[in-house]
């Protein structure tokens, strides 16, 4: 496992596409096209809709095996905007839960954390996540904006944009002194960040030039130790 002094790894895609070679390009194809079949996060504020998600849960990172699905939960002081509250996230599909490009996919990123993890009794947790724009609103990967997530690690990685500007993700030492900004462009792009060294944070997006609406879609991989072991 990689240690590393950073707090976070700005990691390119042909890094995780070399780790998953075993795949085929169709393989990949479905498992990006996933994303087309996110329902609306029921939980944004004042009946907002740019966001659709699914969630899961699962121990041991060579494991995978999935938790009985349950509410994800973070606390008031890491999300003042969304936390304190159980959220009920629709299921991964099935499919891609038992995907073999996800548990390849996030064996890779555990290989690459920036610092210590135990892979056999930690838990992960995996969010789809879709942002919708439109010339009638923003769409905002960060709600909360510059904030943590209240994990050991999060694995951001891009899947894919269409027909948007903007979206810069940047992170942040504890004194929100600026340590990265950077446009993800490329599939399988990544960052990976200690989530309890840095705070992090993503500008909106907006439909671009010549077009009605647009999309970007991430995929979120928490590391977390669990306390049922």
């Amino acid at each position: 496992m990689t240690t590393t002094a950073q707090p976070f790894l700005h990691i390119p895609a042909a890094d995780l596409l070399q780790a998953l070679a075993s795949h085929t390009e169709e393989d990949l194809k479905v498992f990006r096209e996933a994303w087309e079949d996110l329902p609306v996060d029921a939980y944004l504020k004042d009946g907002a809709d740019y966001r659709r998600r699914r969630y899961g849960s699962f121990r041991g990172v060579d494991r995978l095996a999935p938790d009985t699905q349950g509410a994800f939960h973070q606390s008031v002081e890491v999300n003042a905007l969304h936390g304190g509250v159980d959220r009920h996230f629709p299921p991964l599909a099935e499919e891609f839960a038992s995907s073999g490009v996800l548990r390849t996919l996030v064996s890779a990123l555990a290989d690459r954390l920036p610092g210590a993890f135990d892979r056999e009794t930690g838990g992960v947790g995996i969010h789809q996540i879709r942002i919708v724009a439109t010339r009638d609103a923003q769409g905002l990967p960060a709600p909360e904006g510059v904030h943590e997530d209240g994990h050991h690690f999060v694995a951001q990685v891009f899947m894919g944009r269409s027909g948007v500007q903007g979206g810069a993700s940047q992170i942040y030492d504890r004194e929100h002194r600026p340590l990265l900004r950077t446009t993800l462009t490329e599939p399988f792009e990544t960052i990976v960040i200690d989530d309890r060294r840095v705070f992090h944070g993503v500008d909106a997006i907006e439909p671009a030039d010549g077009h009605r609406f647009g999309i970007r879609d991430m995929l979120l991989v928490d590391f977390f130790p669990r306390d049922d072991r």
